[in-house]
């Protein structure tokens, strides 16, 4: 009777576990359910705001591409260009260009008498209007004494009210343009003198204290000269520091405190390298404030733990057989490395230094401590003369309160992440297509 009992308790047992195991793996299942749910919503979240960002870049960004531009009669004076007519290209270099535009305007808009009002109608030209007759002029010097058709930018003003960026239907008193300037704008359109073209000037000048003459060109040579010192120094330097730690360095307490504080730096937030670059390369060593130079030497600070970590995992990656077979059929420790481990570990290194780069054009904030956050009209043509560069004028132009620069500001970030896109992009290319699998 007792194992009988024995026997119905062990049973019912069983079956009160079996019982709890099903309902914990019930339970198990809707939790393993929910998370799954809550991975896919925050994934289609932050795609959400991904996109929201990007549209709204966009939407601000692509009218930048286009520069609207008014058609004018306009007479090369010879008496106004070139009194003594002597035909010297100095001399027409600095001869009074407005003066014809406003006779141009003038002759178009005859009622127009009042002081205060020609001065609205020839504020609808840009200011560079003037250097635009310069250079067709220089040119094709025949032109002078003739009349021609010459297609000249407008102000910011007219370009945002041509574009649809300004409200026509609002008072007066809160826009920027007069009732007087529209009707003489749409007399403009009317008579097909306004057009939109493609804003070839964006990519081609420099910075400009007015929007429609603005451009990128002055940054992007910045750029490129900061990036080529920052190649040029944290490449080299971090492929071989990598290589030295992880393959011949001895393992005792330097090289510990060494790697502790390669790592360190690769946490460390950007703006102290700019102190650290300001304090160093310009105070004490009295490199140019501005330059490529000290900006790339700066970036080359920053980079150099990015790519010495990087390349310390790539070599890490490589099987311990590789280097056990070539030690075992004579090869030096050298040859060893630089025949058969560094070949194999390459194409994690240059994705490592390619991300490093990107992370270096994308910088700002070390920059600005070294003064390449100045006002910079010219094109710099080499590493000493100063300059900005992409992220700055982007900072730059954020902080204008023309309308015009914020549809330059998000075109100049759109041209920024094409770039960092394409760099990271590249490096997954070249991860996946050299990458072997061990």
């Amino acid at each position: 009777m007792s194992n009988r009992t024995e026997e119905n308790k062990s049973s019912n047992q069983g079956i009160r576990t079996h019982e709890i195991v099903k309902a914990g793996l019930h339970r198990r299942r809707a939790a393993e359910i929910r998370f799954k749910a809550y991975g896919f919503i925050c994934i289609v979240a932050g795609l959400g705001f991904l996109m929201a960002l990007f549209g709204n870049i966009i939407a601000h960004a692509w009218s930048a591409f286009e520069q609207t531009y008014v058609a004018l009669d306009v007479t090369f004076d010879e008496s106004v260009l070139d009194p003594e007519g002597k035909h010297d290209a100095a001399n027409l270099a600095s001869a009074d260009y407005p003066a014809l535009t406003k006779r141009s305007l003038a002759a178009m808009f005859p009622e127009v008498k009042d002081r205060l009002e020609k001065r609205s109608l020839n504020a609808l030209l840009s200011s560079g209007a003037a250097y635009e007759l310069r250079r067709v002029l220089a040119k094709d010097p025949a032109l002078l004494g003739k009349t021609e058709r010459i297609w000249l930018p407008v102000d910011d003003d007219v370009d945002m009210l041509v574009k649809g960026q300004i409200d026509r239907d609002i008072g007066e008193g809160d826009r920027r343009m007069k009732d007087y300037q529209i009707a003489w704008i749409d007399k403009l359109i009317a008579s097909g003198r306004v057009e939109k073209r493609f804003n070839k000037q964006f990519f081609t000048s420099g910075d400009s204290r007015e929007p429609e003459m603005a451009g990128i060109w002055g940054a992007l040579m910045g750029s490129l000269f900061t990036l080529i010192v920052t190649g040029a120094l944290s490449l080299p330097i971090g492929i071989a520091s990598a290589i030295y730690l992880e393959e011949f360095a001895p393992r005792n307490r330097w090289t510990d405190i060494i790697e502790v504080n390669i790592n360190n730096l690769a946490a460390v937030p950007s703006i102290v390298f700019g102190l650290l670059g300001l304090a160093v390369f310009i105070n004490f060593f009295g490199l140019p404030r501005s330059s490529p130079l000290v900006g790339g030497l700066v970036l080359t600070l920053m980079t150099l733990p990015v790519i010495i970590i990087a390349a310390r995992s790539a070599l890490k990656s490589v099987p311990p057989s590789i280097r056990e077979a070539a030690l075992g059929i004579g090869a030096s420790q050298m040859q060893t490395v630089f025949h058969h481990v560094l070949p194999l570990a390459m194409p994690g290194m240059l994705t490592g230094a390619i991300i490093g780069m990107a992370r270096a054009l994308g910088e700002s904030a070390p920059l600005l401590m070294i003064g390449m956050v100045a006002f910079i009209v010219d094109v710099p043509g080499s590493l000493t003369d100063p300059s900005t560069v992409l992220p700055v004028q982007i900072y730059l132009w954020a902080d204008s309160s023309e309308r015009g620069f914020v549809e330059r500001t998000s075109a100049a970030i759109l041209v920024l992440l094409a770039f960092l896109i394409t760099m990271n992009g590249l490096a997954v290319y070249l991860r996946k297509h050299y990458e072997r699998r061990w």
